[in-house]
């Protein structure tokens, strides 16, 4: 085995001397910035505040979120106020001032506020429309009030809602992208998964169109994490957990 020759053996000596005694220094790292988002979801027995927060960092051009916290709305869902509007939008105070402290003063004018609502008052606005637009205003003038930044209030077609939760679940099983072993976010090779929705009276199944389908005319086009998603919702009716809770004590009764 040869040996070093000693004239390196010295440099690489004095070099090692040299950078134990030279001072260091971390290069400091911007952090990233925390950012707010405030949903409010109507739905038809009571409405819930979420809070979801993200940083700056984004897969293919669309935000990484997660939610922090919620508060549920004291007293039932907003179309329950249609013969006192003004009602439904002092019910949704509460929660808005425990956003306030929730969410750092500094971020409330840059933090989004969007309200949807959903079957009950899509109810509502087939049978009383003059009533749902009354809500509607009551409740956007509350939410105008606070500090947040107010981007709408409104009724979500059953499409849109079922496409909505179309994407919470396929979000939360990481189908959309995942993070790999450094903790860096990575296209999943997942497919999407249909998601089954059961009310009382029907059923919804909501599921990603294959390329060579055509979209039906219902169906919602969605922009996420690089790629267009065609999402569509087929109503099964009288398949509700009504008519399976009868299918069953039927069944039972035998």
């Amino acid at each position: 085995r040869e040996l070093l020759p000693p004239w390196l053996v010295i440099v690489a000596g004095l070099t090692g001397i040299v950078l134990l005694c030279v001072s260091t220094k971390d290069v400091p790292v911007a952090p990233l910035r925390t950012k707010y988002g405030i949903v409010l979801d109507a739905g038809p027995s009571r409405s819930i505040l979420f809070i979801y927060q993200w940083t700056t960092t984004k897969a293919n051009k669309t935000g990484v979120i997660r939610g922090c916290s919620s508060c549920p709305v004291q007293g039932p869902g907003v179309s329950s106020y249609s013969d006192s509007p003004q009602k439904a939008g002092k019910s949704l105070e509460p929660c808005l001032n425990w956003a306030q402290n929730e969410i750092p003063a500094e971020q409330h004018s840059q933090t989004p506020l969007y309200l949807g609502a959903t079957g009950s008052m899509r109810q509502l606005n087939l049978t009383h429309p003059i009533l749902s637009a009354s809500l509607l205003a009551a409740l956007t003038g509350t939410l105008k009030s606070s500090p947040f930044s107010f981007q709408g209030a409104q009724i979500l077609s059953s499409p849109e809602e079922e496409a909505f939760n179309w994407v919470a679940v396929n979000y939360v099983l990481e189908n959309f992208f995942k993070y790999d072993w450094q903790g860096q976010l990575v296209p999943s090779r997942k497919g999407m998964a249909g998601v089954l929705a059961m009310g009382r009276t029907s059923a919804q199944l909501t599921s990603e169109l294959e390329e060579e389908q055509q979209a039906p005319e219902e169906a919602v086009r969605l922009q996420l994490y690089g790629q267009t998603r065609r999402v569509h919702t087929r109503q099964c009716p009288c398949h509700g957990t009504e008519q399976l809770r009868s299918s069953l004590v039927t069944l039972l009764l035998q």
